[in-house]
């Protein structure tokens, strides 16, 4: 005993408050605010600021999609961020502890793990072609640059190819055409080279070994960062979160000195008002704000768990937010400057070259960038960009996981064994992520993206604004937040929790059904079978919600379906903050015969209480068990 106290005192703990410093040694924390924000930045900021925002915005009207897209960002996007990261905060658990709030609802904890694996599998896939092309770009000469390789097919007709003139008539307006039509190097270099597309998503064909040996250094990278939990991935964010803003500035710098990037940038910005009225517009703008920032993936509750209880959360989610949308617009003058300037060299319109997705970051961008002088230097930049925009948001979803896990079983064995628990979330990653490789893989892919996270994310963060406000109550939860934070949530975020955002979130539910359309990848149209397994990807994480509550009210006390219900909903006894010495008011525990023989007191008459204490002390009986002298102390 006189060990422990003594290591408690060296590091920093004082007599009494045991408790907190085991705590927080055994979860841990960040190592201070900035790393929390960073991570948080890393985690909303990625590869959709890049290669799908500036598609949306130049598609829906350019500089009038900024309109509803801000409005979206003010009345959902940042109320919701900052409900998560108080959620979080004020419980220090992760996405499955935090709903001792409403037992009931366990169920959208599971989901959102659910919706985390499925996005973590195919996420570092993305990040390994990345990888792949990275390596590949440290050469001379890109090797998407010419048609001149085994690979390519009699159609294409490279922007740099000597005999391109030969190819084609001198007449110009025969020229524009064939350049419209034509198969260009990069699509022949990524569709028969790096993928060796397959005909059909059925037909896997073999792995492509490249791409499994980038997937095994994505999945090491990510494990070596989280090696020792948000200790080790606080200190990897300052490099991973900052460093793609060096390198947007410097392709920006370097875009906009191209002939036609003008042309490109107004393309991107031009406002387009009367499209304003349509809804397919705001429809987009609600959507990308919400998938934007990570909502209803876990991965926010999560880093925010790791806070200090009394932090400034709001703050943080409003810096955040608006960092997350600054950075996609700032993305899409780095884009549209270089597509402007490809435009400008083959004599087309800006629309005949712009794309959004991996189209984007692995066809249309590195062909423009092999008209650049010094091109390799340029694709190592923007393909780096893209690992360390990837990487960020990965950490984040592989923490998820782990700390669900962990805080799910929270005994000493798996805290000590974390570590070990982060290894066998990576290596099961990796085995799933195996399939992705194959010739099929990106038809696989493309289904995993536009089902397994798209509208039962939107499902599970409207059900968690529902059990919040309405089943945990509006008045609980603000007084919760007061607690935390020394001041209530101002009045505006209170309107948005209760009424405004749910609203929101609901038109995005059917703006997503209305606008459903069958996924296909260029000309190819998925089979009905493999629409369905993504209608079930998409149910796996929803159904987990009403299974578990059917679940814990089978489980809960009560004669009646109506008691059973009400004790299955209640707050349980746990739920709260995570410290003894932050459990105040309503939360501050109730003394019983058990707490009082644990409370200090400190006597009136020093040799009264001493003699006292020493007649209280406890005594070892004859079976090795401890009893008091005096019960009633």
């Amino acid at each position: 005993m006189a060990d422990k106290c003594s290591e408690g005192l060296l590091n920093g703990a004082v007599p009494g408050e045991q408790g907190k410093q085991e705590k927080s040694v055994k979860r841990g924390n960040w190592g201070n605010q900035i790393e929390f924000v960073l991570t948080s930045v890393g985690y909303a900021v990625g590869l959709g600021n890049v290669w799908r925002f500036p598609y949306l915005c130049y598609r829906n009207g350019g500089g009038a999609f900024m309109f509803p897209y801000f409005i979206m960002l003010v009345f959902c996007g940042i109320p919701l961020f900052f409900m998560e990261l108080s959620f979080g905060q004020f419980a220090s658990q992760g996405c499955l502890g935090v709903w001792r709030v409403s037992p009931m609802f366990k169920g959208v904890g599971y989901g959102m793990m659910v919706v985390s694996t499925y996005i973590g599998i195919y996420y570092n896939v993305v990040i390994c072609i990345a990888f792949y092309y990275f390596f590949v770009s440290m050469t001379r000469v890109l090797p998407w640059t010419y048609c001149s390789n085994p690979w390519n097919t009699p159609d294409c007709v490279g922007v740099l190819d000597g005999n391109l003139s030969s190819r084609v008539a001198l007449n110009i307006t025969q020229l524009l055409n064939t350049t419209q039509k034509r198969t260009s190097p990069s699509e022949e270099y990524w569709r028969r080279y790096v993928l060796n597309l397959s005909d059909d998503i059925g037909n896997l064909g073999e792995v492509r070994l490249p791409l499994l040996g980038c997937l095994g250094v994505s999945w090491v990278v990510v494990f070596l960062c989280l090696i020792k939990g948000v200790k080790s991935s606080g200190k990897v964010v300052y490099f991973t979160a900052t460093f793609p803003y060096v390198v947007l500035t410097i392709l920006f710098v370097r875009g906009i000195t191209l002939e036609g990037a003008v042309t490109g940038i107004m393309y991107y910005l031009t406002p387009q008002w009367d499209k304003i009225l349509n809804a397919k517009v705001w429809g987009d703008a609600a959507s990308q704000i919400f998938y934007s920032l990570g909502c209803a993936w876990g991965g926010l509750i999560t880093m925010a768990s790791y806070n200090k209880f009394n932090n400034n959360c709001y703050r943080d989610s409003i810096i955040i937010s608006i960092t997350n949308c600054a950075t996609s617009v700032y993305a899409g003058f780095v884009i549209f400057s270089i597509l402007g300037f490809m435009a400008n060299h083959l004599g087309v319109d800006v629309s005949k070259v712009a794309d959004h997705g991996p189209g984007l970051a692995f066809v249309a961008y590195p062909e423009a960038l092999t008209l650049l002088p010094i091109s390799p230097l340029w694709s190592i930049l923007f393909f780096f960009m893209l690992i360390l925009l990837g990487l960020g948001t990965q950490f984040c979803l592989l923490e998820t996981l782990v700390t669900a896990i962990v805080d799910e079983v929270g005994n000493e064995w798996i805290i000590r064994k974390k570590t070990f628990v982060t290894l066998g979330v990576a290596v099961a990653g990796f085995l799933l992520g195996v399939p992705l490789t194959t010739q099929a893989g990106i038809y696989w892919l493309l289904l995993m993206d536009n089902y397994a996270a798209s509208f039962s994310l939107v499902v599970i963060s409207c059900i968690m604004c529902v059990a919040i406000m309405y089943i945990y109550g509006h008045r609980n939860y603000f007084k919760d937040i007061e607690m935390m934070l020394g001041f209530p949530p101002p009045l505006f975020f209170q309107i948005c929790w209760r009424f405004i955002s749910p609203a929101i979130i609901f038109f995005i539910l059917v703006f997503t059904v209305i606008q459903y359309r069958p996924i296909s990848y260029n000309e190819y149209v998925y089979p009905t079978w493999a629409i369905s397994i993504g209608f079930l990807m998409a149910l796996s994480s929803v159904i987990c919600i009403p299974i578990y509550a059917i679940y814990k009210v089978c489980r809960s006390e009560g004669d009646t379906l109506l008691e059973r219900l009400k004790n299955a909903t209640k707050a349980s006894k746990d739920w709260g903050p995570a410290l003894p010495e932050h459990r105040s008011g309503r939360y501050a525990p109730a003394f019983s015969p058990s707490t009082e023989s644990h409370l200090e007191v400190q006597p009136l008459q020093p040799e009264k209480g001493q003699s006292e204490a020493a007649a209280a002390s406890p005594v070892q009986g004859s079976n090795g068990s401890a009893h008091s002298q005096d019960s009633r102390l």
